[in-house]
């Protein structure tokens, strides 16, 4: 191998090495948000089924249509 193709490929490998980095760090960025949406998503989902117990039935008498409806 002559020496143009050596500094070719070492160039290329260091360019390969910056976006494996680059990629690398937008994965554990993606993984943190991952993260916090889902404990936003539980705290959420528990809020809603707090609220949806306090809230009456559908089938309670005082939520029923009048005959004529």
């Amino acid at each position: 191998m002559d020496e143009q193709r050596i500094i070719e490929l070492e160039t290329r490998i260091a360019y390969q090495e910056h976006t494996i980095s680059e990629l690398n760090n937008a994965v554990a960025d993606q993984q943190q948000q991952l993260t916090r949406l889902m404990r936003v998503l539980e705290s959420l989902t528990a809020r809603l089924a707090v609220m949806a117990e306090m809230m009456p039935e559908a089938d309670s008498p005082q939520n029923e249509q009048p005959p004529h409806y």
